[in-house]
């Protein structure tokens, strides 16, 4: 006789978690989707992808313009370019026929922008602390995807594995309480 083959406890396997449809946050676009990763926070659309790094672009440039180093470069460069101007010869065009170069070819982003990917407004302005929003609706917007991502972390946690059991246990009565009180409805 072979020895005994001794199965330990088994535990099925965990579901395997996805995240559920949610709206793009890209405030021009608002199309739901359903994310391939717990993170994703824009629809996969080329023009929202577009839309959204562009943004970020301006975001970037504007943070470059605030630092003292990204000041005086830009303004070397703009030495050195005037400098070239002069020195080579303009050949004269008329301005239809010339395209527009540089941010006159695009709609430029005066600063500062609303925080919100997308949103290309000024932040309400505010006497006593400095606005990151334009309205409402972004501010909320991004509040609920962060909150959105910081509890999706802490699910994998022990922590938050206790603290859902916690809220499941507490949902749970709520709906026995409530379900005791609903009299009967009359025959």
């Amino acid at each position: 006789m072979g020895n005994h083959h001794v199965k330990g406890k088994h535990r099925p396997k965990a579901r395997e978690r996805r995240p559920r449809a949610r709206p793009c946050l890209n405030k021009g676009c608002r199309r739901e989707y359903q994310p391939r990763r717990w993170n994703q926070r824009y629809c996969q659309d080329p023009e929202c992808l577009r839309e959204v790094r562009r943004w970020l672009a301006a975001q970037r440039q504007a943070k470059r313009r605030k630092d003292g180093d990204g000041k005086t470069e830009h303004a070397q460069a703009e030495r050195a370019r005037r400098q070239q101007a002069k020195s080579t010869p303009q050949v004269a065009q008329s301005p239809e026929v010339t395209p527009a170069r540089g941010h006159a070819a695009g709609f430029f982003f005066s600063l500062p922008l609303c925080n919100r990917p997308g949103c290309h407004e000024h932040p309400v302005s505010s006497l006593r602390n400095l606005a990151r929003y334009c309205c409402l609706a972004c501010r909320q917007a991004v509040r609920n995807v962060l909150d959105r991502e910081r509890k999706w972390l802490s699910r994998g946690t022990l922590d938050g594995r206790t603290k859902r059991t916690i809220g499941y246990e507490a949902a749970h009565r709520r709906r026995a309480l409530h379900q005791r009180h609903i009299p009967d409805p009359p025959p």
